[in-house]
C-alpha cells in the first residue's frame, strides 16, 4: 500500500506554502501529492480564503518536483470548458514528464457557483457534461484532428498539440454514488477514488463496482482503487492538534475532544497512533485500496507528514493488496 497526502488549495494556502510542501512530500518520499479544485467551500461569509488556481498550482507542482504523481481530486465538471481542461492537463502531463492524473467529477458545491456566477445544472445533466468531458478529452488526446459531437460539447477537427503520449493523461474519478459515479468510474476510470470509509463500507462499494465491471466485461482489478482521508493521526500531542482542527472544520463543538473524535473515528476516518494507523490501513489494503491520501491540513506544521513518512508508509509498504473482484 502507498501512503499520499492532499492538500485543500481553498483553505488559506499561499504559493510559498504550496512550494514548501512540495518539496517536503518529495523529500520525504511520498508518491503521490493530490489536491482539491475549489474557489471555497463552506459558508460564503466565513470560508472564502486565500484560494490557488487548481491547475496553475500543477504547473509549480511540475516544475519543483521530479517523482511525485500530482492531480485534482477531482476537477468540477462545471467550473471549466472540458476542451480548457484536457488541452491544460495533457501539457502538464507533458510539463512533468507524464506524472499527471487527470481527476473529475460531477462538482456538488452549489454556493460556490453562485458566488462566481457559474452555472449549477441538475444532478442528472451534471453527470451527462461529466460522462461528454471525459468522452471529449480521450478524444482529444488521440493523435491527428479530433471529431466529438456530444450533446453539450463539441470538437471539429481540433489537432491538440503538443499531443500527449498515448494512454496519457489517466482519467480518475471520484465518488461513491452507486447509481451514477461507480458505473461511471466502471467504464472510463483508470483510478476511483472514494472518501473515508471503513472497510466495511469500502467493502460495499468494491462490489458495487465489481458488478459494474461485470455488466460492461471489464476487469475490476485494471481499476486501481484509493481513498482520501481525513484524519488525526500521530503521537498524542498531533491527535489532539488534529482532532481540535477537524472539530472546528467539520463542527460538534459542543462535543468534548473525545466525544468528536470517537465520531470522527465511527465515520471512516483514522484517528490514533502509528499502531492504530497501520491496523487500519492492513484492513484497507486487505479489502483492495492501493493507496490513501492522507489530508494535509495544517499547512504550517510539518509533523503529520513527518509522521506518515517515518512511522506508518515503511510498515504498509509491503502489505498486498486485496482482489477487486
Amino acid at each position: 500500500m502507498r501512503v499520499a497526502l492532499m492538500v485543500e488549495g481553498q483553505n488559506d494556502l499561499s504559493w510559498e506554502r504550496w512550494r514548501h510542501i512540495l518539496r517536503l512530500a518529495e523529500r520525504l518520499g511520498f508518491p503521490s501529492l493530490f489536491r482539491s479544485d475549489h474557489y471555497f467551500t463552506g459558508p460564503i461569509e466565513t470560508n472564502q480564503q486565500d484560494s490557488l488556481e487548481c491547475f496553475l498550482s500543477f504547473v509549480m507542482a511540475a516544475e519543483e518536483t521530479s517523482s511525485l504523481r500530482l492531480g485534482p481530486m477531482v476537477t468540477p465538471v462545471t467550473f471549466r470548458r472540458p476542451v480548457d481542461v484536457g488541452r491544460m492537463a495533457a501539457q502538464i502531463d507533458q510539463l512533468s514528464g507524464g506524472r499527471f492524473v487527470m481527476g473529475l467529477g460531477a462538482g456538488w458545491n452549489q454556493p460556490e457557483h453562485d458566488a462566481y456566477g457559474l452555472d449549477f445544472p441538475s444532478t442528472r445533466e451534471r453527470f451527462e457534461r461529466l460522462e461528454e468531458a471525459v468522452q471529449l478529452m480521450q478524444a482529444l488526446w488521440q493523435p491527428g484532428p479530433s471529431h466529438y459531437r456530444g450533446r453539450y460539447y463539441q470538437l471539429d477537427g481540433a489537432d491538440c498539440q503538443p499531443t500527449p503520449e498515448a494512454g496519457r493523461p489517466p482519467i480518475l474519478i471520484g465518488g461513491g454514488g452507486e447509481r451514477r459515479t461507480i458505473p461511471m468510474a466502471a467504464r472510463y476510470a483508470t483510478e476511483w477514488n472514494c472518501v473515508s470509509l471503513t472497510p466495511e463500507a469500502y467493502a460495499h462499494k468494491r462490489d458495487v463496482m465489481a458488478r459494474a465491471c461485470d455488466a460492461i466485461r471489464r476487469d475490476p482489478n485494471e481499476i486501481e482503487h484509493s481513498m482520501m482521508m481525513f484524519h488525526a493521526v500521530g503521537p498524542p500531542e498531533l491527535v489532539e492538534a488534529g482532532g481540535k482542527f477537524a472539530q472546528g472544520m467539520f463542527g460538534g463543538r459542543g462535543e468534548s475532544l473525545d466525544e468528536f473524535l470517537a465520531g470522527f473515528k465511527a465515520a471512516g476516518r483514522l484517528v490514533g497512533g502509528a499502531d492504530e494507523t497501520v491496523d487500519a490501513l492492513g484492513r484497507l489494503a486487505e479489502a483492495g485500496v492501493a493507496e490513501v491520501q492522507f489530508q494535509h491540513f495544517m499547512f504550517e506544521r510539518d509533523d503529520v507528514p513527518d509522521f506518515l513518512a517515518r512511522d506508518v508508509a515503511p510498515q504498509v509498504a509491503g502489505l498486498t493488496i486485496g482482489d477487486h473482484s
